[in-house]
């Protein structure tokens, strides 16, 4: 399918929230419906892998949502680049905005998504890095069926800010969608003791999930710089395009 793409600003809790929404062409005019995706990004925001992370997934009949997921401590459209100084900054940004924020982001997404005649109520979450993170998180809200995770970092370390003082792991028990947890085994962010306790809270839970790991370094789906594996992308697209077509 040929895809469109266009920006809007959502309100939300803490301030407005400019997301990309992808879906397949005059998908409104077509009398059909689809399946929805929050796709949560690294923590440099929509980048050019990104985008087209977001183009490929809408062109197999999904609508995409990419939320600025900083948005409270950036202009809109902020974009970090590759280097060391977005990768400071972008880590500043995570370990400023508490979990709960991600909370009130995804229920404005959520509510918004209702507003479209064309998308189905299942909606799904997938995500990179922090953005793994997230749409575990996101799986928490009971409008999302199943979510696609790649090497999530934070989640066995339980580090960071938070108002409640809950950690996303800690709240595994309440999930109720199909969760995808995918691993790089040389990902120094998410060492085999942290894989372990993550898999030995997702048992204790009972949560319906799948685990796979691979000889990969971290951000190995990203089409950009010499971690990139293109036959481990094209592997875990498919899978994820199956698993939210199927919600």
């Amino acid at each position: 399918m040929q895809v469109e793409q266009r920006s809007i600003t959502l309100n939300t809790a803490t301030g407005p929230m400019r997301v990309y929404q992808y879906q397949p062409l005059q998908a409104a005019e077509l009398g059909r419906s689809y399946p929805a995706v929050l796709f949560y990004s690294e923590i440099f925001q929509q980048t050019a892998p990104i985008s087209r992370t977001a183009t490929l997934l809408a062109s197999h009949g999904l609508v995409v949502l990419v939320p600025e997921i900083f948005h409270e401590l950036n202009p809109q459209g902020t974009v970090l680049a590759y280097d060391d100084a977005g990768k400071d900054k972008g880590n500043q940004d995570k370990w400023t905005k508490p979990l709960e924020h991600y909370d009130s982001d995804n229920q404005a997404m959520l509510t918004y998504l209702k507003t479209l005649p064309y998308v189905r109520p299942e909606v799904g979450a997938f995500g990179v890095c922090i953005g793994g993170h997230l749409a575990f998180r996101a799986a928490l809200q009971s409008e999302i069926k199943a979510a696609y995770c790649l090497y999530a970092t934070d989640l066995h370390s339980d580090t960071l800010p938070t108002l409640t003082g809950k950690q996303t792991l800690a709240l595994s028990p309440q999930i109720q969608a199909e969760l995808v947890m995918v691993w790089g085994k040389q990902d120094p962010h998410v060492p085999a003791a942290g894989r372990a306790e993550i898999y030995r809270q997702l048992t204790s839970a009972n949560a319906r999930f799948s685990w796979f790991e691979y000889n990969a370094e971290h951000a190995f789906m990203r089409d950009e710089g010499n971690r990139y594996d293109a036959a481990l992308a094209l592997e875990n697209y498919q899978r994820a395009i199956t698993l939210f077509k199927s919600m």
